[in-house]
């Protein structure tokens, strides 16, 4: 009972702190201290022809959503039997924008899988250079 009751407040004050904390701005471009990448998979749905999948994006307003404005494209490219992989840089605090408008735009055409990612290229780089 004692365990249920500090595990209550622990959550309550957790709570109220995250409450107070300065939310940030929705529209703050991607900086090094609040960006994030997202990699998402676009997988079609291959039971439809691709004529019919574009029609649905269409009347779903994908094509004039997505991206929304001052979200980088990082890469946008096509797998061969399964879709589309698209790799964007964003503010986290924009992050459930992007996913709401996948859900609102893409779903049907699309299943979705996505990806939080980072940039290792420099790094990855450095330690092969290093051990040679």
């Amino acid at each position: 009972m004692t365990m249920a009751v500090l595990a209550g407040v622990l959550a309550f004050s957790s709570g109220v702190a995250a409450q107070t904390a300065p939310a940030p701005a929705e529209n703050a471009p991607p900086t090094a201290d609040n960006a994030v990448m997202l990699t998402v998979f676009l997988k079609h749905d291959q039971s439809r022809p691709l004529s019919e999948l574009n029609a649905q994006l269409q009347r779903q307003g994908y094509y004039k959503a997505f991206p929304p404005d001052g979200v980088e494209v990082v890469s946008w490219y096509v797998m061969m039997g399964i879709g589309q992989v698209v790799t964007l840089r964003l503010p986290a605090s924009r992050l459930r924008e992007v996913n709401r408008i996948l859900e609102n735009t893409a779903w049907g055409s699309y299943r979705t899988e996505f990806y939080p990612t980072y940039d290792y290229k420099a790094i990855g780089i450095a330690a092969h250079e290093k051990a040679q």
